[in-house]
């Protein structure tokens, strides 16, 4: 279908420019962090807590969201987009209270460090060690001890993916779902080796030629993008990995790389749903979900996390 007449509307607004301007760090952070939605009309939620989680390495802020009052709860981390040099607990918490309402899950938003100051592996390890620090706290969290989910967009979509395979291979906990909306899985960008990086390469919001730049911030300490913790695409063994829920969206650069991840899991055996918004762009979560089209994003997501008795 055609793109959104809504968010056509949107992206005919920003100025155009045939000059390729190199990326001020800064400058793109204050404009990506913005959120979408007003807090005064966000999704409410039972209870919010601010929390710090301690490791060897550093701090990292939490944001957890607790959907009703109950015994205990199935917990998901989120771990939030922004090409991992920009987004913060504030810009996706209009995507994290859904989450949490629809899923019934305590959502536990994690506030990772960003690159270039803190390239691969820093965010990564960050995300593992909030998903690890949840099952040594299991009383505390009032986590039910058997459903650990992950979800992330774009960078985040890589993050859930990357630490669904730590999980697995260092086994020290297991994670039950993941949630990957508009994926970045392959940041190995020598080529464009997918259809939807030349059909979507210019005019959608996200462009395929910024797409090596965004990376390079996060590869800046010397990772090999060819590392599947780097591009998780590259992992050639996906068997004992998490169900799997994929979004992606029609006019995203990076749309066929989520659905080759998609079908890569199902070879393996690995129960995956893939959903494809029609008319959509890269990152519509929080921006367009209101949409009619797209508002039952959330839905899906719940029902696939739900947990039944």
């Amino acid at each position: 279908m055609p793109l959104h007449p809504e968010i056509k509307k949107m992206l005919e607004s920003i100025p155009k420019s045939d000059v390729k301007e190199k990326i001020v760090l800064e400058k793109m952070r204050e404009i990506l962090n913005i959120p979408s939605i007003p807090a005064e009309k966000r999704v409410q939620v039972h209870s919010i807590e601010e929390r710090t989680v301690s490791t060897s390495e550093t701090e990292i802020p939490v944001r957890i969201y607790t959907p009703e009052e109950k015994n205990f709860y199935p917990i998901l981390m989120y771990f939030h987009g922004g090409a991992f040099f920009s987004g913060t607990l504030e810009s996706h918490d209009e995507i994290a209270r859904p989450i949490a309402m629809e899923s019934g899950y305590k959502v536990i938003s994690v506030d990772y460090r960003l690159a270039p100051e803190h390239p691969y592996p820093a965010a990564l390890q960050d995300c593992y060690d909030v998903a690890k620090w949840v099952t040594e706290n299991k009383d505390e969290l009032k986590w039910d001890g058997v459903n650990l989910a992950v979800a992330g967009d774009s960078a985040g979509g890589n993050l859930a993916a990357a630490v669904s395979l730590m999980a697995r291979d260092k086994k020290e906990f297991v994670i039950t779902h993941q949630v990957l909306y508009y994926p970045s899985l392959d940041l190995d960008l020598s080529e464009f080796r997918y259809p939807s990086l030349f059909e979507n390469r210019k005019g959608y919001g996200v462009e395929s030629d910024q797409l090596a730049e965004f990376c390079s911030f996060y590869l800046s300490g010397g990772a090999d993008p060819n590392d599947p913790l780097v591009s998780p695409i590259k992992k050639e063994n996906l068997k004992h990995l998490p169900s799997a829920l994929v979004i992606t969206a029609e006019f995203d650069p990076m749309r066929d790389e989520g659905e080759q991840y998609a079908a890569n899991l199902e070879q393996y055996g690995i129960s995956v749903e893939l959903k494809r918004y029609e008319g959509a762009t890269h990152g519509f979560l929080g921006k367009f979900t209101h949409l009619e089209e797209y508002q039952d994003v959330y839905k899906r997501t719940g029902k696939f996390l739900k947990i039944e008795g």
